[in-house]
């Protein structure tokens, strides 16, 4: 009786393991590396870079770029489940970067930059959420107007030019944060996943995450229940612009130049995709930091297999979206197969 009750205790984990987004995902993302290094021996590679003070290779470049992927994923998870959407996060990546180029090249305090580009970002934010939540527009409208206005809006910071501020002095703590090391691992990534780490405490060891979930079950049963969903909707959007005001701070600081047009561009839908991945349902209600965050790096994994292969530029966004396809499609049907 106590090896057959073993038996059954044993196959109940695998069943989880298998009915677990967060496993297909790991599969998914060890999938490509085996992919990528396939295609070049060298991928897993790691040497240590003396005169960055951190380590080296294709997948420490993968790491550096998936840390603004990090951020407006994890912003758009917690939109989504209230069964929202942020489409702006791109135009608000623009306007926060150009921001801080240009007050940088003004000769403003760097600190007091990085303070004000993050305010920027929960200033559009919180305009998004009392559009959303106070005046009842649909999201979805509400922020594709955002996306169009704030795009404009960092041609306007800039005089429609492309701000370099690499030659600036005092820039040192922004450039750190994009491109620094700690412990050997990108600086932007390892803030990112301490970003990440907070949220998700706040939302599960809190009653927060409940009611964000509720919020997005039935806004007015969460109501009734005494939950206030205007609240709930004005505080994600507000929280999703901090994290995309983060996430141009590290486009725009890897290189000290804003580039107004792509900047940001169509990394929303890139957060979606990650979302998608990570097992949160568009129709809004639970949701997960920890699937979306691997989302985000199986995003910035694609985006590295598709020049490790070589595909022809043409042919990227086709092959972009077989992937996410593929990856998709195994969440969806494995899972259940299970």
């Amino acid at each position: 009786m106590t090896d057959k009750k073993a038996e059954q205790e044993k196959d109940s984990v695998v069943k989880k393991l298998l009915s677990s987004n967060l496993t297909w995902s790991v599969v998914a993302l060890i999938v490509l590396i085996i992919i990528c290094t396939i295609s070049d021996h060298q991928f897993l590679s790691l040497s240590w870079n003396k005169n960055t003070g951190g380590l080296s290779g294709p997948l420490i470049t993968m790491l550096q770029e998936s840390a603004r992927y990090l951020m407006i994923a994890t912003g758009m998870t917690l939109v989504i489940s209230t069964a929202g959407i942020d489409l702006s996060v791109g135009s608000v990546m623009a306007v926060a970067g150009a921001a801080a180029m240009q007050l940088l090249s003004a000769g403003v305090n760097v600190w007091m930059v990085i303070l004000l580009s993050l305010l920027i970002g929960l200033a559009i934010g919180c305009i998004n959420g009392a559009l959303v939540s106070i005046l009842g527009l649909q999201p979805f409208i509400t922020t594709l107007i955002m996306m169009l206005a704030g795009r404009g809006l960092a041609k306007v910071i800039t005089s429609g030019q492309n701000t370099d501020a690499s030659s600036v002095a005092g820039g040192a703590p922004l450039k750190w944060m994009a491109n620094g090391f700690i412990l050997g691992i990108p600086a932007n990534f390892v803030i990112a996943l301490v970003i990440v780490a907070l949220v998700g405490l706040l939302c599960r060891k809190t009653a927060m995450g409940m009611m964000i979930e509720s919020v997005g079950i039935n806004p007015e049963a969460s109501r009734m229940t005494g939950i206030k969903p205007k609240k709930i909707l004005f505080l994600v959007y507000a929280v999703s612009g901090v994290l995309a005001a983060v996430a141009g701070l590290f486009a725009t600081a890897s290189v000290m130049r804003i580039d107004v047009v792509k900047t940001g561009q169509d990394l929303e839908m890139y957060a979606i995709l990650a979302v998608v991945i990570g097992g949160t349902s568009l129709l809004g209600g639970k949701f997960s930091l920890a699937g979306s965050a691997l989302g985000a790096v199986i995003i910035a994994m694609i985006r590295k297999t598709i020049i490790t292969l070589g595909i022809d530029s043409a042919a990227t966004p086709a092959f972009f979206a077989a992937v996410v396809i593929a990856v998709s499609y195994t969440h969806l049907t494995l899972p259940t197969i299970a």
